[in-house]
């Protein structure tokens, strides 16, 4: 990010030298206040987007129609925008147009929360209009000028305020939050793939359950899929890395009911995950096998077994003893078995069928159980003195 930052500086420099104003905006110069290394430096500037190009030798046109060139002159890709307006939201979404300008307040003006309005120039001075620096020093996420025109222009903004509340830890200011009660029926305007992005970022954020409670009390619960609100107390403990983990817990505190997250239109990935660890909870309950140990994966059963601990129904054993079990296991695939389907066919005598795929089955759990020793002469005396005999 150190890279980031000092290739993006040398680009508002270079703007500058040309006759053209230029800054740092939006969450870079907020993680930069709050002493957290940004995930994205980005430059606005009153150059406009073919002006940039002929500022810089090596550019691409990323998001041209809104002012946006990726400049690769300085090492690290930079996107510059050029200061604008946007015209009329006509879907509760996106404007039907935007207006490049030359001021920075009026590009200040259009963006959502007072911390994201918020400008640094290359000598790291501050021009902070809507006292965006103070509402950071107060941990306040608040809307720039009326909080009811920004969400009726975005509706997305609404879902955004509470993302922040579970990342920063930040209060919504009382009218911005009761902007979101009032326009929080308008969340159905956004796209599911839109919404499903910002619930993955308060799935993994620091303060998950500060987003649910924020998500609550904001109503914009009632208009999403998942009961969110029935199972309130039940995100208490919840923490992940993972996206995933989030889904399959909403997934799980709904009965299980994958139409839920289906409707948020996830990937293949991600449904597969879910299906497994609600499959590896259900077997919990009744105590894993070391069929179970082998057939899932770690991080699956890691997940089911936070499960149970975050509704209160803490197993008997230690979750580091998951790994323990897993690599304890004879064999970790099925392909270290010592014999195939041809050696079964061989000992048979006869076609193969149906019994093949049983006696793979049985002797794959033996050979886990410690029945029987993947060895082949064992197998081989298992499968015709057992395996036939009790067909």
């Amino acid at each position: 990010m150190k890279q980031h930052w000092q290739a993006a500086k040398q680009v508002i420099r270079k703007l500058e030298e040309a006759g053209f104003e230029a800054v740092f905006v939006g969450g870079a110069v907020r993680d930069a206040l709050l002493g957290r290394l940004g995930h994205d430096v980005d430059v606005a500037t009153s150059a406009l987007p073919e002006e940039v190009k002929t500022v810089f030798g090596k550019t691409v046109d990323i998001g041209i129609e809104h002012g946006t060139v990726l400049v690769l002159d300085a090492g690290e890709p930079i996107e510059v925008t050029t200061y604008r307006t946007d015209g009329e939201y006509v879907d509760h979404r996106r404007p039907d147009g935007v207006v490049f300008v030359r001021s920075l307040e009026e590009d200040l003006k259009r963006r959502d929360f007072t911390m994201n309005a918020i400008a640094m120039d290359a000598d790291e001075r501050i021009i902070d209009l809507y006292g965006g620096r103070e509402d950071i020093a107060n941990q306040i996420i608040r809307a720039v000028g009326n909080p009811s025109e920004r969400f009726a222009e975005d509706a997305l903004r609404m879902l955004r305020a509470v993302r922040f509340s579970a990342q920063l830890g930040f209060s919504i200011e009382a009218a911005t939050l009761s902007a979101v009660k009032e326009h929080a029926h308008e969340i159905a305007f956004v796209a599911r793939e839109r919404i499903a992005a910002e619930l993955e970022k308060i799935w993994v954020s620091p303060l998950p359950k500060t987003g649910i409670d924020s998500l609550i009390e904001s109503g914009l619960a009632d208009h999403l899929p998942g009961n969110i609100a029935a199972h309130q107390e039940k995100w208490t403990s919840f923490q992940t890395e993972k996206a995933a983990v989030g889904w399959a817990y909403l997934s799980f505190l709904n009965g299980e009911q994958l139409d839920i997250v289906q409707s948020y239109r996830l990937s293949n990935k991600i449904k597969d995950f879910i299906k497994y660890v609600l499959d590896a909870h259900k077997k919990l309950e009744a105590g894993w096998l070391p069929l179970d140990y082998f057939t899932y994966e770690l991080k699956v059963l890691e997940t089911a077994y936070d499960f149970a601990v975050w509704t209160g129904n803490t197993p008997s054993f230690r979750k580091e003893e998951i790994s323990f079990k897993q690599d304890s296991l004879p064999i970790q695939a099925k392909q270290e078995l010592s014999v195939n389907g041809h050696d079964f066919i061989e000992w048979h005598g006869g076609k193969g069928g149906p019994w093949l795929k049983e006696a793979v089955e049985n002797v794959l759990q033996h050979v886990l159980n410690g029945e029987v020793q993947n060895n082949k002469e064992q197998i081989r005396d298992w499968f015709i003195h057992d395996f036939l005999n009790k067909r």
